[in-house]
């Protein structure tokens, strides 16, 4: 217990899981947690001690079950043969598991990254140092104040590091932005965030004497923030099991990744896009991911994940990959061989990373010799396609690597290994020689006490004599009392069953030292053969990443040309020039669910034909305008990502960010109202538009009172136009569509419907123009609200409408057709109109109240009734 306490002290705020036999035991406050999250039995191993634990074999998940919840988890293993021992067995923390550090397959989603950051405050901005233990990765990138949040939402790290030296509004601050993120927050000694403490770390670690091969240097805040995440995982994962060397030999160097290298998209966009999930639901299904073909791959998954998140920002890159995926799409022979040589190849990279981790199993091996196959295949693919320049010289100067290794692992170790190596039957018989030695010993052990058998009942004369085995007593003579007076006198008694009796003898004791010696030495034999070919693989660490790298981008490569043939998208043109010309643009999801049923629809911006570079939208809800702004963000999306879009062509000038604000939702537990969310992000957009952004926002002004969103929806409209961004602003306060007139940059749009027989049907075309009703009334009547409400609404609308005989339609053309809906000549409100003229109201004006008789006021009346009524 004094052994557990320490353990215990060494590493606060872990639940510590301590390894004893067969159990993995929690005691004090740990084990009652442990029975409240788990629901496991709780019971005392002293008077006073409360105890609760887990079968050692059943440990991952248990382990997954509290990661889950939250919790941090140390486990101590027993590092010395309990035979061995004398007194208590060593042990030693030898993991130390947070959201962020899990390698084991069972305890990661194989097609997300499993990220930790650090974070540290410098000017202008903040460092941040991500990595990734279950693969090696490790980056480094500096960001703006105003980018973090929306950096942190791509990124969907699982644990946040910073400082504890920091106060408590900052510690909240860093609560808000961890849980905006969905990361668990976890407070470091303020000394390892220390520039100078980390480089030294660093070099230590890498085995150099400076930092600038890196980029870093002794003063600079991303070497602070690089040294402090190594730190983290040094002590999560610092000790390998059974391995002396370096820890985490597996990370690889950090890099810095380039500020301007990816299109910016902060968490508003992320979200309002769904590119992940849904803002609905939060799930995958029904979010773009969804929408494009599976990878093959788990690296190919997480990749893809990462393509869409960080679109390519500059045109080279951009076009390059175009060509690549253009090569697989052009040649379905090719893209059919490369995704059947991806459905041979495993998790290579976290396979690698657990090797070096001393957490590989045996089918993880088994699992890399197989994978080497299709690796080959995939490096002879690449050779053979002149886009794949960069990824065949990845495979080429790798691949040989994991090929002989690959080849070794095939011939030694079975087709179908065991889930561990507790009992042994990983290697193949015939390729080590002292392991054929003692299972020879092992599979002739039946033959020789059948044979044994034979002669002791033949010189005993006793021809029931039975020779057995069992864990307890080990190998025993069993002779029934009837023969009692026959025993010979070298046998010993060892146990006494119901009418007979068992006995042993020195030749039978000594065949059970040299079987159980030689299950020991085989398993023994095993075990060092599989740590050998472990630590050559952890060896060979680096090529082993740089494959993993190339198989997931030939994956996402395959993948985006699978689906561009599927689903019938066009390559697009990447130029320079701020514009933004799509033909026949469709949504990506919702043509996945509606298929040739999904209206396509055109959007020009920024070109010679229409040099305007914001539209102005308008038209009913339901009709499509929300439809139409995210399917053309998405088309820019995909296009910066490298892939085919969904359209019939499509010319996109490159954007840097891609701006969003749609939807409505509020932040109570922030206190900020729907109104205060549509505003703050609102000021994001115009703090960071610039003229080579794209801009989409849906329905501004909505969450106040309607002059108040009017004034704010013109002047934010105003602003852009003048920004000169390509904007696509959809509306409900027809007002705005006046911009047009007044600003060159300016243009409207509407969504055609056609009416007939006081019904609406939405045509979900987007046509210039613009349209001057939104026809609420009939959208609340299809979305099924009572018949008497309906009524009611119109009588309202017909009280707050302006009835003139000769309305004059707006200019650009009507957004309707076919016959009409309500009175004639009846049109929507409009803010911006004075009250026209009425010969009612003429006549009120002229009247001397004070001059009118009783019944002269009464004729009066009358006859304004009848005035009114006759119009």
């Amino acid at each position: 217990m004094r052994q557990y306490f320490r353990f215990k002290s060494e590493h606060p705020g872990c639940l510590l899981l301590f390894r004893m036999g067969d159990f993995y035991e929690l005691f004090d406050e740990d084990a009652v947690t442990a029975h409240r999250a788990l629901g496991i039995t709780l019971t005392e191993r002293s008077k006073g001690v409360p105890m609760a634990g887990v079968p050692y074999h059943a440990i991952e998940g248990y382990l997954r079950r509290l990661i889950d919840k939250g919790f941090r988890v140390a486990v101590c293993e027993q590092i010395q043969d309990p035979r061995e021992a004398k007194g208590v067995v060593d042990r030693a923390v030898t993991r130390v598991l947070t959201p962020g550090t899990l390698v084991d397959e069972s305890l990661l989603d194989d097609g997300v990254a499993n990220l930790a950051a650090s974070i540290v405050p410098c000017k202008g901005g903040f460092a941040m140092a991500m990595a990734e233990l279950s693969t090696g990765d490790f980056s480094l990138r500096s960001v703006s104040a105003a980018d973090l949040a929306g950096e942190l939402a791509r990124r969907a790290p699982r644990e946040l590091l910073v400082s504890d030296a920091i106060d408590e509004y900052e510690r909240e601050r860093w609560r808000e932005r961890a849980s905006a993120c969905g990361a668990s927050l976890a407070e470091r000694p303020g000394w390892q965030f220390r520039a100078a403490d980390a480089a030294e770390l660093l070099r230590r670690h890498y085995g150099v004497a400076r930092l600038e091969g890196f980029g870093l240097d002794d003063e600079s805040a991303l070497t602070a923030a690089a040294g402090a995440l190594l730190a983290f995982l040094i002590e999560s994962h610092g000790r390998v099991e059974g391995e002396t060397a370096r820890p985490l030999s597996h990370m690889r160097p950090p890099r810095i990744e380039s500020a301007t290298s990816a299109l910016i998209i902060d968490s508003a966009t992320l979200r309002n896009l769904e590119i992940e999930r849904t803002s609905r639901s939060g799930e995958q299904q029904g979010s773009l991911l969804s929408a494009l073909e599976r990878p093959r791959t788990s690296m190919g998954r997480r990749r893809l994940r990462e393509v869409l998140t960080f679109p390519l920002a500059q045109r080279p890159e951009i076009e390059a990959r175009l060509q690549q995926v253009a090569s697989l799409a052009e040649d379905s022979a090719l893209r059919s061989a490369v995704r059947e040589s991806l459905d041979r190849v495993q998790d290579v990279a976290r396979i690698a990373s657990r090797a070096a981790l001393g957490r590989a199993t045996p089918r993880d091996l088994v699992a890399l010799g197989m994978s080497s196959i299709g690796c080959e295949e995939l490096s002879h693919l690449a050779s053979e396609t002149p886009a794949m320049g960069p990824l065949a010289d990845a495979f080429e100067s790798s691949v040989p690597t994991l090929a002989a290794l690959g080849e070794e692992i095939r011939t030694r170790c079975v087709d179908a290994p065991p889930s561990h190596l507790r009992e042994g039957g990983l290697f193949r018989d015939g390729t080590d020689a002292e392991l054929d030695d003692a299972r020879l010993l092992q599979r002739d052990a039946d033959a020789w006490l059948a044979e044994h058998q034979r002669q002791l009942a033949e010189t005993s004369g006793i021809p029931s004599l039975k020779v057995g085995f069992n864990r307890v007593f080990g190998y025993y003579i069993e002779i029934t009392n009837a023969h009692r007076d026959r025993i010979p006198a070298e046998f010993t008694r060892t146990q006494t069953l119901t009418g007979r009796e068992r006995y042993t003898t020195p030749e039978l004791r000594d065949f059970q030292g040299r079987v159980e010696s030689a299950e020991r030495r085989a398993l023994d034999r095993e075990q060092a053969m599989f740590a050998d070919l472990c630590r050559r693989v952890a060896d060979a660490g680096a090529s082993m990443l740089n494959i993993a790298d190339a198989v997931a981008m030939f994956d996402v490569l395959a993948t985006l040309a699978e689906t561009a043939m599927k689903r019938r998208w066009c390559k697009p043109l990447i130029v320079d020039e701020p514009v933004l010309h799509i033909v026949a643009g469709r949504h990506p999801v919702v043509e996945s669910v509606l298929g040739d049923r999904f209206v396509p629809n055109d959007c020009e911006l920024g070109s010679t034909e229409q040099p305007a570079r914001l539209a102005l939208i308008t038209g009913p809800n339901m009709a499509g305008k929300s439809t139409f702004i995210r399917q053309s963000a998405l088309i820019v999306l995909l296009a910066h990502a490298g892939s085919f879009v969904p359209a019939n062509s499509a010319t996109i000038g490159v954007v840097d960010r891609i701006l969003t604000r749609i939807g409505s939702a509020d932040e109570l537990h922030a206190g900020q109202s729907t109104f205060m969310v549509e505003m703050v992000e609102t000021a994001a957009i115009l703090h960071h538009a610039s003229d080579r952004s794209l801009v989409i926002l849906d329905e501004i002004g909505r969450g106040t009172s309607t002059l108040d969103g009017l004034s704010l929806a013109w002047a934010i409209a105003e602003t852009l136009a003048q920004r000169r961004c390509r904007t696509l602003f959809a509306t409900h306060y027809h007002e705005l569509t006046q911009l047009a007139e007044r600003l060159d940059r300016v243009v409207n749009l509407h969504v055609r419907v056609r009416e007939w027989n006081d019904q609406i049907v939405f045509l979900h075309r987007i046509e210039p123009g613009r349209s001057d009703r939104s026809y609420g009334i009939h959208v609340a009547r299809l979305a099924g609200l009572p018949p008497a409400t309906i009524a009611r609404a119109k009588e309202v609308l017909e009280s707050l409408s302006v009835h003139h005989a000769a309305p004059v339609p707006p200019s650009g053309g009507s957004a309707s057709t076919g016959g009409s809906l309500g009175s004639a000549g009846a049109a929507q409100l409009s803010l911006f109109t004075e009250y026209l003229p009425h010969p009612v109201v003429e006549m009120l004006r002229k009247l001397d109240l004070d001059a009118l008789t009783p019944l002269e006021a009464f004729d009066t009346l009358r006859t304004l009734r009848s005035e009114v009524e006759k119009r």
